[in-house]
């Protein structure tokens, strides 16, 4: 059965019009992963203003996002000026706790298992208590299942919501957006497979192969094929909204696309792939026991042949 909500649930407890603020400290999948929570909540009680706490540079994730009423620094101060009655702590890391600390509101909130749990006036138990099945949840499941503790009744969790401005002007005809990067050596898959998958994708399936990558990233490797190094997060949206098909190893770009709504063929190693799996749109989930080099090019190439075919005979809907 699922974990009841308290007698009175946090959302019983707040008032019409009560301020929110949500504490969502990195990282770019658990910012993008977040805002099915936030749809739920203000779906529930539109009443309420919510706010967002995270750095700087994820604040474009929440840009223009109809659910979320202000943006705010990670600062004791901006949070003490929004006033909010509910403080939410979606990280739990130490820095978030200060944040938490720090904030007057009649409750703060967040997950039982965080260290500094006494903070909290209200502890969300384990997601699975809530959804009422012992078994491995995605993360916007996990971050869902607060929402539906506190209040929100039990319902189906959406896609992710993202906003995205008019596409720069040299992105022209059809395109897949590659990422061949990660945040560790396990979770990357070799440049020259990209490369190959590229080739594949310029010549096989007439769409221009887009690299994207940070500022630090080493794109040497692709050369040859259009890269966007080191774009700001507004722009990677814009050019990720408007893809056929995204190709890239487990990390926050293929969150994006799949918010989006676009094909995504997402390379695993070492990361869980239930946990991080592209939520809520067509994809193929590729890892191998031999770790992430283990994944074959025909494999990928297969991929992005089934979900072409996906993309162009979608089944009727019932």
């Amino acid at each position: 059965m699922p974990s009841p909500s308290p007698k009175s649930s946090v959302l019983e407890r707040m008032p019409p019009g009560s301020r929110i603020a949500v504490i969502r400290l990195r990282s770019l999948g658990d910012c993008v992963l977040t805002t099915p929570a936030l749809r739920l909540l203000k779906s529930h009680r539109p009443d309420l203003r919510l706010a967002v706490v995270v750095e700087d540079r994820f604040r474009a994730i929440f840009e223009e996002n109809p659910d979320v009423e202000k943006i705010l620094p990670p600062r004791t101060g901006a949070i003490l000026h929004w006033r909010p009655r509910l403080t939410l702590n979606l990280h739990g890391g130490t820095r978030s706790m200060a944040l938490t600390a720090c904030s007057v509101g009649a409750e703060r909130a967040g997950f039982g298992h965080h260290r500094f749990n006494f903070l909290y006036s209200a502890k969300v138990p384990r997601a699975q208590e809530i959804l009422g099945e012992e078994r491995p949840v995605h993360t916007a499941e996990h971050i869902a299942s607060a929402m539906f503790w506190m209040g929100v009744p039990q319902t189906e969790i959406p896609r992710a919501r993202l906003a995205a401005a008019k596409i720069p002007e040299f992105v022209r005809g059809g395109y897949a957006v590659l990422h061949p990067f990660a945040s560790a050596a396990d979770k990357t898959w070799p440049a020259s497979n990209f490369r190959a998958v590229a080739m594949h994708l310029r010549r096989a399936c007439d769409l221009e192969p887009v690299f994207v990558a940070g500022p630090d990233d080493d794109v040497v490797a692709f050369e040859g094929f259009r890269v966007w190094r080191g774009a700001p997060l507004g722009e990677l949206k814009s050019l990720m909204a408007r893809a056929q098909i995204f190709i890239g190893n487990d990390s926050g770009p293929a969150h994006i696309a799949a918010a989006f709504g676009i094909p995504v063929v997402a390379i695993f190693g070492s990361s869980n792939a239930v946990t991080w799996a592209p939520w809520k749109t067509e994809a193929r989930v590729l890892k191998s026991e031999n770790g992430i080099s283990g994944v074959r090019v025909d494999e990928a190439v297969a991929a992005i042949e089934a979900l072409r075919e996906v993309h162009a005979h979608p089944e009727p809907r019932a």
